[in-house]
């Protein structure tokens, strides 16, 4: 039955499965839900409204993050500021735009969970392309990481095996001008995906290469399997998940023959790989979730 005393939206891509299926889910609960594209939002801070068309957001109950931008990039914190300032104004967000902005930096998540005593791959940040040059010969092979990028985008792979990796170096180093230089592991193949809902493990999933690619990632061929993680592994993700007090959330793992560590923390959490391993509808666990929290009666 359909709880119509909340107005809640869901901030997404149009178009995207996982965003259209939070609308669905939350469309079942409430009777009605807004797909906001923060790309046609406008705040007005003199009257203290926050337009998506001709929708006065600062009125909801709530909103839902499911996505923030199609690419991250510094772009994106200005639009989690934008739904900072309705968390201001009274309206609740999941997850809280505060934290998010902590999440979207590939380095600010880094420094959090170094400083949170995280297992993590050995990792030098530098503006100096000499210091990452004299990394990347400590490791002898390393991942380049962009700060803004999703599913490995922009990445690139350099050994001191590869005769032309200082040009390597070089190219990357014109687009980044930070450079984040990380100790490539030996991996089994796979990395983990942690899911968990309101600070509570909910399921894991791999992330399994095609043997193609370094990167297990879906967008380079991989696919989900279902997993039973060690209870290492989960407090080990409990932990990293808790430095930053997000409602729904996936921490990327990798197991190493020195144990498991932690690649970052997912801003916004994937539903497609608790879907594909697990059979679970993420976006309808974490709807009623949502209502739970905002005191609307519990489904039975």
């Amino acid at each position: 039955m359909a709880d119509k005393n909340f107005k809640i939206g869901v901030v997404g891509t149009p178009g995207k499965w996982s965003t259209l299926a939070l609308v669905d889910a939350v469309r079942a609960r409430t009777g009605d839900c807004t797909l906001v594209d923060m790309a046609s939002v406008s705040a007005s801070l003199a009257d203290g409204r926050v337009m998506f068309c001709d929708e006065d957001l600062s009125t909801y109950d709530a909103l839902i993050i499911k996505k923030i931008d199609e690419v991250y990039s510094p772009a994106a914190l200005d639009r989690l500021e934008v739904l900072r300032y309705l968390e201001r104004r009274g309206v609740r967000v999941f997850s809280k735009p505060s934290t998010l902005l902590g999440l979207i930096d590939r380095l600010s998540c880094t420094v959090t969970l170094s400083a949170g005593g995280i297992s993590m791959p050995e990792t030098v940040i530098t503006e100096d392309p000499g210091c990452a040059a004299d990394a990347i010969i400590r490791f002898g092979k390393a991942v380049l990481k962009p700060l803004f990028s999703t599913k490995a985008r922009g990445m690139a792979v350099v050994s001191v095996e590869d005769g032309d990796w200082r040009g390597k170096l070089a190219a990357f180093a014109e687009v980044n001008r930070v450079l984040y230089v990380q100790k490539m592991l030996h991996m089994p193949g796979r990395d983990l995906g942690v899911a968990f809902l309101g600070g509570k493990h909910l399921a894991t999933y791999a992330r399994v290469g095609n043997e193609k690619s370094w990167n297990t990632t879906i967008n380079s061929g991989g696919k989900y399997e279902a997993v039973a993680p060690s209870l290492e592994i989960i407090d080990l993700a409990t932990r990293a998940q808790a430095l930053f007090d997000l409602d729904f959330t996936c921490v990327d793992v990798v197991e190493t023959d020195d144990g498991p560590m932690v690649f970052e923390v997912s801003a916004f959490g994937g539903f497609r790989g608790l879907k594909d391993a697990h059979g679970i509808d993420a976006a309808a666990v974490y709807t009623d979730y949502v209502m739970t929290v905002l005191g609307a009666p519990t489904v039975p």
